[in-house]
């Protein structure tokens, strides 16, 4: 399986995040990079994506069910989301693993390595009618053996994406909020009704929509409360999201509040450490997309 050499070009350094931007990042959950991604690559990888969605794969996992993966079969007038595509599809991989967007990862998390932990293939129909949203959550709900606070995903459009068409939207600051080990609202459409859920004392809701040209990416920290709008544009809305773990990372057991021990599908596909636990580090699993003698 391919791999990139994770060096970046003296133009790519420039256009990591100042001090300026860290500090932004670290009051408000999220950041909107510059132009960072060549129009080739993104090209590329729409082109893995038909390759994906027909059935083709590149690589196969250990195991092939069990996660988010739709097929033709699920109909074409639903949002499509599947998992782990950058471990199965060459053209997809390149684009998940690129440096850049690890260096920025680094940068914002104030780590010196970045790993890959999963990815999410997200295409929305075009509709003036039908609802294409994704529900209220924060990621961290759905990583509970990750030990890491400062874990954190890239989102990236494969097009111009402007609140037509159903972007990314983060609620401003949310990350900074408690309780929220619980809010995985990810398939309840209804935004509204579910933002109900997060008036408290003390809170301001702040919709911050990821409006975003071509080769921009978005960054969010993994309590930022996020979902997505409806795709109300006549064209198909398609981004990656590519979920991001620094150096420290680790996994941890863990328990919900019925005692029920709690796993992640990570955790099946990667090798074991010599206790038994999973190891997050596993270089075939969890790629390494930046490390910082790579600068």
């Amino acid at each position: 399986m391919q791999t990139l050499t994770p060096r970046l070009t003296e133009a790519q350094l420039a256009l990591l995040p100042t001090e300026e931007d860290i500090a932004f990042y670290e009051e408000h959950g999220w950041y909107i990079s510059q132009k960072v991604i060549p129009d080739e690559v993104i090209d590329a990888a729409i082109q893995g994506s038909e390759k994906y969605y027909r059935g083709d794969r590149d690589y196969r996992l250990a195991v092939e069910s069990g996660f988010s993966d739709w097929k033709p079969e699920d109909g074409d007038n639903i949002v499509r989301n599947n998992e782990f595509v950058s471990l199965q599809n060459q053209q997809l991989r390149l684009l998940a693993l690129q440096p850049i967007i690890g260096a920025i990862a680094a940068r914002l998390a104030r780590t010196t390595q970045i790993r890959l932990l999963d990815d999410q293939l997200v295409y929305k129909p075009p509709s003036k009618k039908r609802q294409s949203a994704v529900g209220w959550h924060a990621d961290g709900a759905y990583w509970a053996t990750c030990s890491s606070p400062n874990l954190l995903t890239a989102w990236i459009p494969f097009h111009d994406c402007d609140e037509t068409r159903g972007p990314l939207v983060v609620i401003d600051g949310s990350h900074k909020w408690s309780g929220l080990q619980d809010i995985r609202y990810f398939n309840q459409q209804n935004l509204t009704e579910t933002e109900q859920k997060f008036y408290a004392p003390g809170r301001k809701i702040t919709k911050v929509p990821m409006t975003l040209q071509k080769g921009q990416v978005s960054f969010h920290h993994r309590w930022t409360i996020h979902g997505s709008y409806s795709n109300y544009s006549t064209s198909p809305r398609l981004a990656l999201a590519v979920h991001l773990q620094d150096a420290a990372n680790h996994y941890r057991p863990f328990r919900n509040h019925q005692g029920k021990e709690i796993h992640i599908f990570d955790e099946v596909l990667c090798r074991k450490l010599a206790n038994g636990d999973p190891d997050f580090s596993d270089p075939k699993v969890f790629p390494v997309l930046w490390t910082e003698a790579s600068s």
